[in-house]
């Protein structure tokens, strides 16, 4: 009988040698994580459990619409599942089109997010530039949660609680910030600071 296109291609060396890439570890790892067993993304995906544990073990490699569904299953995208299978860099290099940037206060505050996106909730750096008279207000982050902010340069207050403290170029404030806190620029030109943040 012909193969439907839903069916796994099996894996076969091509006249060069080289295979198609073995997502199946991938998929596997990703299940485990997850804590689903064969059976729950195999109905979660609509994908049958025995072409599903084919896959797993790199016996077969799924056609681009059964990758699809068992990433959709897993709450990732094709692309991702597929650049795991590239090999690590030594060295990442981030350009600057690459580095998210938050707006706020009607464009009085920039935040260019300089810290990895898998770092996010746990330990957090950005690069903070006040306009003059702007102020980065943010409520209580959760509890033993603590800023560290050095001035690069300007004039900045910090506000915590019922506390205020100035601080001037090289000055550097560290603060809890499980409470409602306050970054302002509190002089008359633009100001530059370096902000971390590490969770609780």
């Amino acid at each position: 009988m012909a193969s439907s296109r839903l069916d796994p291609i099996v894996t076969e060396p091509t006249a060069t040698g080289s295979v198609p890439p073995r997502v199946g570890e991938q998929i596997q790892r990703l299940r485990n994580e997850r804590k689903l067993t064969l059976d729950d993304l195999s109905r979660a995906a609509g994908v049958s459990k025995s072409m599903l544990s084919e896959i797993e073990r790199d016996r077969a490699n799924p056609t681009i619409a059964v990758a699809w569904r068992l990433t959709n299953a897993l709450g990732i995208s094709l692309d991702q599942l597929f650049a795991q299978q590239r090999p690590a860099e030594a060295i990442r290099v981030a350009s600057p089109h690459d580095i998210p940037t938050l707006s706020g206060d009607n464009g009085g505050y920039q935040l260019r997010v300089w810290g990895p996106i898998e770092l996010a909730g746990k330990f957090e750096w950005y690069e903070l530039t006040l306009q003059a008279g702007a102020a980065l207000r943010s409520n209580a982050h959760e509890p033993g949660t603590r800023e560290h902010l050095t001035v690069l340069n300007g004039t900045i207050e910090v506000e915590v609680a019922a506390s205020t403290r100035r601080l001037k170029t090289g000055e550097t404030a560290r603060y809890a910030a499980d409470d409602s806190h306050a970054i302002r620029n509190a002089g008359r030109s633009e100001a530059k600071a370096l902000l971390v943040v590490i969770h609780g």
